[in-house]
């Protein structure tokens, strides 16, 4: 008999991993547009994701969408929880979307307008989905299966700082696509953006990771360190490692390729380290899908709904998965000023 509940917890984790990383570059190409040299380079960076962004952003929907359907509990938790960052999120999205296809029409002021609010509405949604994860991690105050917090308690210092942490991540995601897509001078702005992007994600990481243990006491005893105590067990401790391990190598990945001249290595050393933060993050919250008051099962919808749904995802997914590969490939390659999805 299908685990039905363990299933649809596992589609929405991939949905979010796929978002995170697909709509993670074209997020920082907008945090990177103030920093491109000209207006033709601005089109440029713009014309490498026109093919793909709204499609990348299919997963969020998926994974928004799955956790209403699949695990209404939860959604009645979290949503009340973070209605602000959410509203903040939903505000940048919309408005980098409008200023994505304004841009490309607009002459001169409205132009530089629309060039505005492009980076800004990948700025708030950057800095806004940092705060959500940020809240996430230092868990939901859950009384009677309600959510029993302040409005206000997403915002901190920790959170502020895994914020800062996401925009870094998502600059880096940002260059090292750039630096896939472009050529010229372009590439090489990109492949500094990269490099520097590298270390901010570095530096942050690990002021995440020790501030993550430091703070929030039940996580340092999910990797077998307790820092209440002083302890560390070491027959959970090297086994866990190789997350970090596997972070360590997509920067060094991104540092020796880009100095190397690599064109596509960089990006994929940049997948890597999300992968890594991601898999780091299961391994902490593992079964909770409400940190640190609901598991998966508790908050799962009934079996026949979840069946029901899956037997649509089924037939849909491998269609959405086969257009997305084919996009990718028919825009394979690099683009100039002379090309481009809106010539």
């Amino acid at each position: 008999m299908l685990d039905l509940p363990l299933i649809w917890a596992g589609l929405i984790a991939t949905a979010v991993l796929l978002y995170v990383t697909l709509d993670g570059f074209d997020l920082g190409i907008g945090i990177l547009f103030p920093f491109a040299r000209s207006k033709e380079d601005r089109d440029v960076m713009m014309n490498t994701v026109a093919p793909v962004w709204d499609g990348n952003e299919t997963w969020l929907v998926l994974g928004g969408g799955g956790l209403l359907a699949a695990f209404p509990l939860a959604y009645s938790v979290l949503m009340p929880a973070f209605y602000l960052p959410v509203l903040l999120m939903l505000a940048g999205l919309i408005l980098r979307g409008v200023a994505f296809e304004f841009r490309f029409r607009a002459r001169n002021r409205g132009r530089k307008f629309w060039t505005q609010m492009f980076a800004g509405g990948s700025i708030l949604t950057a800095v806004a989905q940092g705060l959500i994860l940020g809240g996430f991690i230092q868990g939901v105050t859950v009384e009677n299966d309600r959510f029993a917090g302040g409005p206000f308690d997403w915002f901190t210092p920790y959170t502020l700082l895994v914020s800062a942490g996401i925009v870094a991540g998502y600059a880096l995601l940002g260059g090292t696509w750039l630096m896939m897509k472009t050529k010229d001078n372009l590439h090489g702005d990109a492949r500094r953006w990269s490099l520097i992007s590298a270390t901010a994600v570095a530096v942050l990481l690990a002021a995440v990771s020790v501030a993550t243990l430091l703070v929030h006491h039940r996580i340092g005893m999910r990797w077998g360190i307790d820092t209440a105590e002083v302890q560390i067990a070491w027959d959970m401790l090297p086994p866990r490692l190789a997350i970090p391990a596997l972070g360590l190598a997509g920067l060094a990945a991104i540092f020796v390729m880009a100095r190397k001249g690599s064109h596509v290595w960089p990006f994929i050393g940049a997948l890597v380290v999300f992968l890594s933060g991601y898999i780091g993050l299961a391994v902490s919250f593992m079964p909770y899908v409400v940190p640190y008051a609901l598991d998966f099962r508790q908050a799962a919808a009934p079996d026949n709904a979840l069946g029901l749904m899956l037997v649509g995802t089924v037939a849909i997914l491998p269609a959405i998965l086969g257009y997305t590969a084919w996009v990718y490939w028919v825009f394979r390659g690099k683009v100039d000023t002379e090309s481009g999805y809106h010539h």
